[in-house]
C-alpha cells in the first residue's frame, strides 16, 4: 500500500517537471543568465587590466630609485658573467629579464625614449608607472577606459603647450648653454665628477659633424666613441681622424710612424689561396714540400708588391673569420716595404673609416689602385699612460664629416660607464639641435605642467575633469622621487614646490645639492625641451595602449 502511494505521488511530480515553463519566467531566466555572463566578462576585463598595470608598475618601481643626481646605481650581472654598474635607465631596462608582455612594453618605451631624445630613459618609465597607478584608481571608481584614454591624450597635448610656453630658446652659437645642458645630463652618472671634461667634448663633437644640409638633425653614426683601457676619464680627447685601440700589426722592424699616409682599406686575406673544398695533400718528399712553401711565399710576395705599387703605406685589413687572414710572412714583407698594418678592423667600422680618410674598400688586389686610397697627414702608434699602445691617424682631408672621441678609464667598469655617459651627452646636444629650446630640470617643468593642468581641469566638466586632474597628479612623481632619492622629506618638498610655482616662479625646482627649493635657472640646471615633451608623449601613448587591452590571448 505504501509503495503504491509513493508511486502515485511521483507521477504528478514528473508531470510537473515536464510541463513547459511560462514565457515570462523563461525570459527572466535568460536575462539573468545574460547578465551573469556580462558580469563575468567585465570581471575578466578588470582582472586583465589589473594584472597588466601591476606588471608595469613593478618594472617602474624597480628602476625608480635610479632617478636623479642622487639616485642609486644598479649592479647587473650578464649571462656571460660580466658585471655592469650603472644608473642609466636604458641600460638597466635592456638587461632586465622580463616575461610579462606588458612589462616588456616598458622596456620598449625606454628604448623609444633613448632613440628620440637620448636622455630621460628613467623618467619616462617612472612617469608611465605613475600614470598607470592613477588609472587604477580611476578604474576602481567605475570610469570607463575609453574616457580615461581620451582625457589623457588631451592632457598630454595641453602639457606640451605648457612646456613650450616656459621653454627658453637657444642658439647653437651659444656654446656655454649647450655645455651646461650636457653637464646636467651627466650629473646623475657614475662619472659625474668628470662632467667638466666630457660635456665640452660632446658639444664640440656634435657641432663638428653638423651637416648644413640637415640643420635640424645630427647623425650620431658620424661620431665614434673609442674606448682605451688605461689612464683616467679626464684624459678623454676629441680627434679629427681615426683611432684604433690596438697596436699596429707588424714585426720588430715594422714602421710605427708614417708621415703623408696613403691609406688602403682591403677586405681580402693576405695569405696563400685556399680551395673551396676540403682536401688533404700528402707530401712524401722534402723537395715537394719546398716547392709548396716556395709557391706560397711567391704568392704572398706578389700581393705585397701589388700593395706597394699602388702607393699604399698604411694598410687597414678588415676583420676576417679566417685566423690567418694576415700571416706572419706577409707582415714581414710589408714591414720590409715600410708599410704600417692595422688588422681586425670591424666590419661595422668600414663605412666610418671610408668617410673619414676617403679610402674605398677593396675586395681584390687587382682593384687596389691609387684612386682607391685615402690620405692623412700622419699615422702613428703612440703609447698611453697605462702602457697600452694605440694607433692614431690625424690630419685627414677637410672638411671631415666624422670625429672620434677617445675615452679612457682605469678599469673596464669605469670605461663602459664613461662610454654610456658620453652617448647620453651626445644625444642631449642632438636633442637641442632637433628642438632648439631648453627648460630647467629638478622637477620644475613637471610641477609647472601639473599646476596648469589642474587649473585647466577646473574649467572642464564630468569625467574629463577628473581624469585630467589625475594626469596632473601623476606628473608630480618626478619631483617626489627626486626628493626621496636625495634623502629629503618628499611631501614637504613637493608642497613647497607647488607653493613656489603657484606664486609665479616657473623655474623653481629641487636643488638636491643644497636640499631645498631654489631657482634652477640661476643654478644653470637645464635640459633640452625635447626630453620632457618626448617623455610625456611616449608615456601617455604607452598607458593608453595598456588600458585598451582587455584580454591576453596565448598563441601556441
Amino acid at each position: 500500500m505504501a509503495a503504491a502511494a509513493a508511486s502515485s505521488a511521483a507521477v504528478p511530480a514528473a508531470a510537473r517537471a515536464a510541463a513547459p515553463v511560462p514565457r515570462p519566467v523563461a525570459r527572466t531566466m535568460r536575462a539573468e543568465a545574460a547578465s551573469n555572463e556580462r558580469f563575468a566578462d567585465k570581471q575578466k576585463e578588470g582582472d586583465v587590466r589589473s594584472k597588466n598595470i601591476v606588471a608595469a608598475k613593478a618594472v617602474a618601481d624597480a628602476i625608480r630609485t635610479s632617478l636623479g643626481p642622487k639616485g642609486m646605481d644598479k649592479m647587473i650581472e650578464t649571462k656571460d658573467g660580466e658585471v655592469l654598474i650603472t644608473n642609466d635607465g636604458a641600460t638597466i631596462m635592456s638587461h632586465m629579464q622580463v616575461f610579462h608582455p606588458t612589462a616588456r612594453m616598458l622596456v620598449e618605451l625606454s628604448k623609444a625614449q633613448d632613440i628620440e631624445a637620448g636622455d630621460g630613459t628613467t623618467s619616462v618609465v617612472v612617469l608611465c608607472g605613475s600614470m598607470l597607478n592613477q588609472c587604477q584608481k580611476l578604474l576602481s571608481k567605475g570610469i570607463h577606459p575609453t574616457h580615461i584614454t581620451e582625457a589623457f591624450q588631451s592632457a598630454a597635448a595641453k602639457a606640451e603647450e605648457v612646456l613650450d610656453s616656459v621653454a627658453i630658446p637657444v642658439d647653437l652659437e651659444d656654446r656655454p648653454s649647450l655645455v651646461q645642458a650636457a653637464t646636467t645630463s651627466l650629473a646623475s652618472k657614475v662619472i659625474s665628477a668628470h662632467s667638466d671634461v666630457l660635456a665640452p667634448l660632446a658639444v664640440d663633437a656634435v657641432l663638428r659633424v653638423l651637416d648644413p644640409a640637415m640643420p635640424d638633425n645630427v647623425d650620431l653614426d658620424n661620431i665614434k666613441v673609442v674606448k682605451a683601457l688605461g689612464g683616467t676619464v679626464e684624459e678623454a680627447e676629441l680627434i679629427e681622424g681615426l683611432v684604433f685601440p690596438k697596436r699596429a700589426s707588424h714585426v720588430a722592424s715594422g714602421p710605427t710612424r708614417i708621415a703623408g699616409a696613403k691609406i688602403g682599406l682591403i677586405q681580402f686575406c693576405l695569405s696563400a689561396p685556399k680551395t673551396d673544398m676540403e682536401n688533404t695533400v700528402v707530401v712524401s718528399e722534402y723537395s715537394a714540400m719546398d716547392r709548396v712553401l716556395d709557391s706560397e711565399r711567391k704568392h704572398i710576395l706578389k700581393l705585397c708588391k701589388a700593395i706597394k705599387a699602388s702607393g699604399c703605406n698604411v694598410l687597414l685589413v678588415q676583420k676576417s673569420i679566417l685566423r690567418d687572414a694576415v700571416t706572419d710572412l706577409s707582415l714581414h714583407y710589408l714591414a720590409k716595404m715600410k708599410i704600417m698594418v692595422v688588422t681586425n678592423v670591424e666590419r661595422d667600422d668600414i663605412e666610418f673609416v671610408s668617410k673619414t680618410v676617403g679610402a674605398r674598400p677593396v675586395a681584390h688586389i687587382d682593384h687596389l689602385t691609387p684612386e682607391k686610397l685615402g690620405s692623412a697627414d700622419l699615422a702613428e702608434e703612440v703609447s698611453t699612460d697605462g702602457g697600452k699602445r694605440i694607433v692614431k691617424i690625424t690630419g685627414v682631408p677637410k672638411p671631415c664629416p666624422t670625429v672620434c672621441l677617445l675615452v679612457r678609464g682605469s678599469n673596464k667598469l669605469v670605461l663602459d660607464e664613461a662610454e654610456r655617459s658620453m652617448h647620453d651627452a651626445l644625444c642631449v646636444v642632438r636633442a637641442i639641435v632637433k628642438k632648439r629650446a631648453l627648460i630647467v630640470g629638478g622637477g620644475a617643468p613637471e610641477t609647472e605642467v601639473a599646476l596648469k593642468l589642474t587649473e585647466w581641469a577646473n574649467t572642464l566638466t564630468g569625467m574629463s575633469s577628473v581624469c585630467t586632474r589625475a594626469f596632473a597628479e601623476a606628473l608630480e612623481v618626478i619631483p617626489y622621487t627626486l626628493a626621496e632619492n636625495a634623502g629629503l622629506y618628499p611631501i614637504h618638498i613637493v608642497t613647497e614646490l607647488r607653493k613656489r610655482h603657484a606664486e609665479g616662479c616657473s623655474t623653481a625646482g629641487i636643488n638636491v645639492r643644497s636640499g631645498c627649493i631654489s631657482d634652477l635657472l640661476k643654478e644653470d640646471v637645464r635640459q633640452p625641451l625635447l626630453v620632457s615633451t618626448s617623455a610625456i608623449a611616449l608615456a601617455t601613448e604607452t598607458v593608453r595602449m595598456i588600458l585598451k587591452v582587455d584580454d591576453i590571448v596565448p598563441v601556441r
